[in-house]
Order: C-alpha cells, then sequence, then structure tokens
C-alpha cells in the first residue's frame, strides 16, 4: 500500500455482537444484568472470606484474589460497550484502545495463572496433607500471587508495545464489543508476522504452562485418589476439585480455540467463544464455587442474616 493512501485512524468503530438495533437492545440488557451479578456474586465471594475467619485457609484466598481479578476483567470490557450503547456511539478511542488490549491480556493471563496455583493447592491438599500448612504457608502463597501479576504484566506490556507499532489505515470498524486483539491485528495494514509470532511463542507459553501444571497437578491427584479404599473418601476428595475443574474447563476449552491459531483465521465462532471467557465465566465462578461448598455457604448464609 502507497504511504500516500494511508490513513491513520484517531480510534475504531465497535460494532458489537449484532448489527441489528433490535437484537442489540437485547445484548445490552443482557450484559447489563449480567455484569451486574458478576459484580455482587463476586463482591459477595471477597466479603465471605474476608469475614470468616474459618476461610483463612490458601484454598480461600486463592479465591478471593480468583474473584477481584473476575470482576477487574469484566469491568475492562463491559462497560464501555454499555455506555456506548447508551450514548448511542461506537467508537473507542486508539488510546483507549490499546489500554483496553494491555489490561484484557493481564487479566486472562491473571486468571489462568490463578487456576493453576489452585490446582496445586488441591494437590498438595490431597497427596501430601500432613504436610500440608508447611507446603501452603501464607508467605509462598502472597509470592505466587505477586510472581503471577508481575509476569503478566510483563507479557500484557510486550504484546501492547507491537501492537502499537502497527499501522492501521482507513478500515476501523471491529466486529466486537470490545478491542479484542485478534480483531484489531485483522485490521492493521502493516505487517503483522512478529505480532503472531509472539502470540505463538510467547503468548503460548504463558497459556499453556499454567494449564500444563494443572493437567500435571490433577494427573497425580487421580491417582492419589484411586488408591482410596473407601468411596466416601472418594468422593470427599473429588468434591474439593469438582469445581475448580469446571472453571478450568470453561475457560480453557475457549481460550484454547481462539487464540492458539493466526489471527488471520479469526470469524464469528470465535468472537462467541471470547464472550464465554470474558461475559460467562467471570459469572458462573462464583456460583461454581458457593454451591458445591458447604463452608462458603455457611459464610455467605452469615452474610445474608446479618444483613
Amino acid at each position: 500500500m502507497d504511504r500516500d493512501n494511508e490513513t491513520m485512524v484517531a480510534g475504531f468503530l465497535l460494532l458489537g455482537l449484532s448489527g441489528k438495533s433490535e437484537q442489540e437492545e437485547v445484548v445490552f440488557g443482557m450484559f447489563l444484568g449480567m455484569y451486574m451479578v458478576t459484580i455482587s456474586g463476586n463482591l459477595l465471594i471477597i466479603l465471605a472470606i474476608s469475614c470468616d475467619p474459618r476461610l483463612h485457609t490458601p484454598m480461600y484466598f486463592f479465591l478471593a484474589n480468583l474473584s477481584s481479578v473476575d470482576i477487574c476483567f469484566s469491568s475492562v470490557t463491559i462497560p464501555k460497550a454499555l455506555m456506548n450503547h447508551v450514548l448511542g456511539s461506537k467508537s473507542i478511542s486508539y488510546t483507549e484502545c490499546m489500554i483496553q488490549i494491555y489490561f484484557f491480556i493481564t487479566f486472562i493471563n491473571m486468571d489462568g495463572f490463578l487456576l493453576s496455583v489452585m490446582a496445586y493447592d488441591r494437590y498438595v491438599a490431597i497427596c501430601h496433607p500432613l504436610h500440608y500448612t508447611m507446603m501452603m504457608r501464607p508467605r509462598l502463597c502472597v509470592l505466587l500471587v505477586a510472581v503471577s501479576w508481575v509476569i503478566t504484566n510483563l507479557h500484557a506490556l510486550l504484546h501492547t508495545l507491537l501492537m502499537v507499532r502497527l499501522t492501521f489505515c482507513s478500515h476501523n470498524a471491529v466486529h466486537h464489543f470490545f478491542c479484542d486483539p485478534y480483531p484489531i491485528l485483522k485490521l492493521s495494514c502493516s505487517d503483522t508476522f512478529i505480532n503472531d509470532l509472539m502470540v505463538f511463542t510467547v503468548g503460548g507459553v504463558i497459556f499453556l504452562t499454567p494449564f500444563s501444571c494443572i493437567v500435571v497437578s490433577y494427573v497425580y491427584i487421580f491417582s492419589k485418589v484411586l488408591k482410596i479404599p473407601s468411596a466416601r473418601g472418594i468422593r470427599k476428595a473429588l468434591s474439593t476439585c469438582g469445581s475448580h475443574l469446571t472453571v478450568v474447563s470453561l475457560f480453557y476449552g475457549a481460550i484454547l480455540g481462539v487464540y492458539m491459531r493466526p489471527s488471520s483465521t479469526y470469524s464469528l465462532q470465535d468472537t462467541v467463544a471470547t464472550v464465554i471467557f470474558t461475559v460467562v465465566t467471570p459469572l458462573v465462578n462464583p456460583f461454581i464455587y458457593s454451591l458445591r461448598n458447604q463452608d462458603m455457604k455457611g459464610a455467605l448464609r452469615k452474610i445474608i442474616l446479618r444483613s
């Protein structure tokens, strides 16, 4: 493309999930309701863990951090989409878009790291119960979360800086409700080979390392569970992992299908999958962990009765 024919864009147009106004009204109502439930549910989880001394354990410490990340994750994308609908606008500035990409990458990676740390916690609890308090010391728990934040922020910074170096021309319409990195890459009139390469190399390592840790942890967990002689002991061991496995399956199933491919192959089906881990997963996490956990249900019941 000739440089004379390039027109640098000042922003992008977020076309949403549907081009029809009546469908956009339905999507707006759904997103608003789901966002309010997401914020309320995750805040209740954090409040319950903070107020109940019985829940001051490594497992619930990580769960409180996961709920905090889910609140931030939802707040990166949904409020802007809701605001644009209310104002009758579809625009987002270039700076806002890059900021959205940075925090989107940070929080999505942080979710994966926390799920990995929670899998390790379950491994220690089931495979080394007598050494649990010694192995999962508070200092180690804080260190694991802190290191995860550092790695995810550096990873987000790398991809955002690579995105900033690209040139975007006259086409600025994004068929999505937020600045998803892949649809934005497709709009660039620059060569995105380096960006795609970093997604497959650095991005692949960041995504697959926590996933591999989860798989290895559960291989050891299931091998230990199969050696338990009583059926009641097996059910008790698996009940502590069921919620976590459900969240992991929902989260990684959608992500691996979308981002472990070249950006040029991004399609409408990938947009739907993106909605699953940006909107649905943060929404259902509080319900999955609270409905299957007697201690959590007891703590939530106390908060409701006090209120």
